[in-house]
């Protein structure tokens, strides 16, 4: 079985190998190359068991995970886009992860005395699951054009303490998530159909827009538009 390998150290390089393994991961098929043919293949990896995220890459344009994702002949595997280039198959994460931080996605402010029902707990369980593969993060169009969104994941996050009953303060992340956030995402669904773990980022969005506008937030794109449409379709100024 022939794949090929974009390569990268000084230059980018589009080598192919050829393996005999048949049903096997692509972190297989990764690890026999680098022991038998090129020691030089640089690649991430971690538990082997599609938990831990690091060995996130792009087969054929479309993100997976090297230790879940069966080798098929002539596959082409690539780094995840987004994000910078180290070497081969591993990037920096570290402008991807930040985006957590400027997001502030994470819990403040928890109050002890409320109790949570099994409604409240399931709100959120599954946003919890992820495992921060950078997969939405490489998936999304939108940092063609701007390179500051706030981005899937961190998104993704935000909804998931704003929606848990403990947090007092919602209305700051609601705040925050306003510019390159919910309304700069355009609903492409990208991020959903590339996650290992089914958290749908562009429902989570859609629920922060819903939440913003009970802020007494709203779209700018939509304001810039003159203040929206009658029920005839005709602008209103």
């Amino acid at each position: 079985m022939k794949i090929k390998i974009q390569r990268y150290g000084t230059d980018f390089e589009i080598k192919e190998y050829e393996v005999d393994l048949q049903d096997a991961t692509l972190l297989a098929v990764l690890n026999e190359i680098k022991t038998t043919q090129d020691a030089s293949l640089t690649y991430a990896s971690g538990c082997r068991s599609s938990v831990c995220g690091s060995c996130s890459v792009r087969v054929n344009g479309k993100e997976v995970l090297a230790c879940g994702y069966k080798v098929k002949e002539g596959d082409l595997i690539e780094a995840l886009r987004n994000v910078p280039l180290i070497r081969d198959l591993v990037v920096d994460m570290d402008k991807a992860l930040s985006f957590n931080a400027k997001a502030k996605a994470w819990q403040s402010f928890v109050s002890k005395d409320v109790s949570l029902s099994q409604d409240d707990e399931k709100r959120n369980e599954l946003q919890s699951d992820c495992i921060l593969c950078g997969s939405c993060y490489s998936a999304c169009p939108v940092y063609t054009v701007n390179e500051e969104f706030l981005g899937p994941f961190s998104l993704t996050r935000v909804w998931k303490y704003v929606s848990d009953a403990r947090e007092n303060a919602p209305q700051e992340k609601i705040e925050t998530i306003q510019t390159n956030g919910v309304w700069d995402c355009t609903l492409c669904n990208e991020c959903t159909l590339v996650c290992p773990q089914n958290i749908s980022s562009k429902a989570d969005i859609e629920k922060l827009r819903s939440k913003s506008v009970i802020a007494g937030y709203s779209d700018p794109n939509f304001a810039s538009f003159g203040g929206g449409f009658g029920f005839d379709g005709s602008p209103i100024f």
